[in-house]
């Protein structure tokens, strides 16, 4: 069963609340939904879900929203649910995940020069969240980008966590096209990878194939040079 909110584990991997609100409350739609999550799964932590991992990472993985049954009850990103599933997995055949599943924010996993964060931040109805949520949402997106280093990598995971990048930084759509394996530069000498999102639709309809998402995952390794375990 998920943790509440009150049962998290202190962890160094949580970034500091200056990156994120933990009461945020403004996209009136979610904030709704939230509540009647709440209502129906009690132990769920449907709140903001705040990215994990190294704070200094050279490589950032952006996805869209937290799942309902996933990080929206847990409280970590991709954790509990079939994306991450196969998202953890991959960091842990290439070093960047000290195990290879994600039960619960309260386990003892940690990432290594890779933290993992969402577009938006709350549980959107039927995993969709509409333009204006995504709009409020970048204020909090916008931190973690910057704290990228130069020659490190941003991996977006689906069409609407690169289009939420490229937003942050100010630059043309038209010049940055969405594609897996697209690869595009960023301000700051930051590189902006892209691939399909590795949900449980896109890899049952072969979108998106293990060894596809393995192959983006180790790309964006590589280019970034974390250093791994």
């Amino acid at each position: 069963m998920a943790k509440s909110r009150s049962k998290r584990a202190k962890n160094d991997q949580f970034p500091p609340e200056s990156w994120y609100d933990p009461n945020c409350r403004e996209c009136p739609r979610l904030a709704r939904f939230l509540d009647v999550t709440k209502t129906e799964f009690p132990d769920y932590f449907c709140a903001p879900v705040p990215s994990f991992g190294d704070p200094n990472a050279r490589l950032l993985i952006v996805g869209l929203a937290p799942g309902k049954h996933g990080a929206n009850a847990s409280g970590r990103p991709f954790t509990g649910d079939h994306a991450g599933g196969l998202l953890y997995e991959t960091l842990h055949r290439y070093g960047l995940s000290s195990a290879s599943v994600s039960i619960s924010n309260c386990d003892r996993l940690r990432l290594f020069d890779c933290r993992i964060t969402n577009a938006v931040k709350c549980l959107p109805p039927e995993n969709k969240p509409v333009a204006a949520e995504v709009n409020r949402c970048v204020r909090f997106l916008e931190p973690e980008l910057v704290s990228v280093p130069s020659g490190g990598v941003v991996l977006a995971l689906g069409k609407l966590a690169h289009d939420a990048i490229v937003r942050v930084f100010g630059l043309a759509p038209s010049r940055m096209q969405f594609g897996h394996g697209a690869r595009h530069k960023l301000p700051g000498n930051r590189t902006l990878l892209s691939s399909y999102h590795c949900s449980r639709y896109n890899t049952q309809t072969r979108r998106l194939t293990v060894p596809m998402f393995r192959s983006v995952v180790r790309k964006a390794k590589a280019l970034s040079g974390a250093v791994t375990r």
